[in-house]
């Protein structure tokens, strides 16, 4: 019996998991577009990365009450509504742009309302992905995640410069948007089943802002799980700065059809790691995969900023691309198998907003280090100009350079601490599954 379950809820994921395909490959081209328009009409590195900080910080800041409301609403509708607002967001972008009104603050505002439904859809898709797919199956599930993130990042880019050209950035904004209508048709095509609640959580339900506290102390009575979300939050704030840099980095010296075959090649080394982690479903101590691959993404980081070429930067890039599903794909799996699934609307909403917290930090700092610190350093004649200089080069996008290699040995570094940690390197023996071999009915 438990087979044709078993098939049946794999067919559901398959079919909401196809919407959310298509949906992530409108907005990554529309993120792409607006990025190149921002960059290209301010030249600022402090501004281009305020469209980042944006996209991430209402989110954050409304995670514990969304994952709250996850838990109490049908995980379905959440996600139709979230994909909803986003995609009437986006046609309001496009709107303001065709008309010749668009405006660099009114992107920021577009893309803070995005942000606060995308707080909303994530963990109500993650948690169920618990309860569509069985035990035996959830590190490749979780490959098939990373998939998406990877197709967008190879057709998107090529796509969006394809397209800007032709119908312009309002004609990808658009698509975008009719992107985000076939991913709410697919979620009104299946039924996500309601979880079986547990004891603990039953006795939490009083308030909303208990419920939603409620995320924050089921981790921290979780000594594993509550330093695998530090080391994340930790890491995220350093590889969020090369994150939103690699654009400024790359337009520095070469063309944006240049930046376009690299965020390509990113593409490639994401989809290659997760077909590899669809496959393989990731190592059977999933916190060394953690760990292991992202001292690889440390290295990688800090190779990235020797040299101003294309190649220099592609290949190391192609290599952190590569790690980027096997590390996510591990840690989603360790949460799913070890947090409760009527609570996960709580936990992964708290999971993502500390872990996430760091990331509008390292967007706004990083800029302000670049234009104030880093690249003053290593202009021609600058301080570091006669020492550092002689070994990264000297001008134009070599501050980033530099920036780049100390915040991937200090990503590198994390990686080896968290390893010397028994409580982080033992998680996943000293915290029980809560998961079953199969999903329910």
């Amino acid at each position: 019996m438990t087979k044709p379950i078993a098939s049946k809820q794999m067919y559901v994921f398959f079919v909401i998991w196809s919407g959310q395909l298509v949906s992530i490959v409108g907005s990554t081209m529309t993120g792409f577009a607006l990025g190149v328009w921002i960059y290209e009409q301010t030249g600022s590195a402090t501004k281009f990365a305020l469209i980042y900080l944006s996209a991430m910080l209402p989110g954050i800041l409304i995670l514990p009450v969304a994952g709250a409301l996850v838990d109490r609403w049908d995980r379905r509708w959440v996600i139709i509504l979230s994909d909803l607002g986003s995609g009437l967001s986006t046609l309001a972008i496009a709107f303001l742009l065709y008309t010749g009104q668009l405006q660099t603050w009114q992107i920021y505002i577009a893309t803070g309302i995005k942000s606060a439904f995308s707080a909303f859809q994530w963990p109500a898709y993650s948690a169920a992905i618990t309860l569509l797919v069985p035990k035996r199956y959830i590190g490749r599930a979780n490959g098939l995640v990373q998939f998406n993130e990877a197709v967008a990042k190879i057709f998107a880019p090529v796509l969006a410069a394809i397209l800007v050209v032709t119908i312009r950035i309002w004609g990808v904004l658009f698509i975008d948007f009719v992107t985000f209508v076939f991913a709410i048709l697919m979620a009104l095509l299946i039924r996500i089943p309601k979880p079986v609640p547990t004891v603990e959580s039953s006795t939490e339900r009083r308030s909303l802002w208990r419920e939603a506290a409620y995320g924050w102390s089921y981790i921290t009575r979780r000594p594993g799980l509550f330093v695998l979300l530090i080391f994340f939050a930790t890491t995220n704030f350093f590889t969020g700065m090369p994150i939103v840099l690699s654009t400024p980095l790359i337009l520095s010296f070469a063309s944006p059809a240049v930046l376009g075959t690299i965020l390509s090649i990113a593409g490639c080394g994401m989809l290659m790691g997760s077909l590899v982690m669809s496959a393989w479903g990731g190592p059977k101590r999933r916190v060394i995969g953690v760990l292991g691959f992202e001292l690889l993404a440390g290295l990688c980081i800090m190779l990235a900023g020797v040299r101003a070429s294309a190649v220099m930067i592609a290949i190391p890039t192609f290599i952190f691309s590569f790690s980027i599903p096997i590390i996510l794909g591990s840690s989603q799996a360790i949460w799913q198998t070890k947090v409760a699934p009527d609570v996960q609307g709580r936990v992964f909403a708290t999971r993502r907003m500390i872990a996430w917290s760091s990331l509008p930090i390292a967007y706004l700092v990083s800029g302000l280090l670049v234009d104030h610190v880093f690249n003053p350093l290593m202009s021609v004649g600058g301080l570091l100009s006669g020492t550092v200089g002689q070994v990264i080069g000297v001008g134009p996008g070599r501050g980033i350079g530099l920036l780049f290699i100390v915040v991937g040995f200090f990503v590198a570094l994390a990686a080896a601490a968290g390893y010397l940690y028994p409580r982080l390197r033992l998680l996943e023996d000293e915290l029980p599954d809560v998961m079953t071999s199969e999903v329910s009915a």
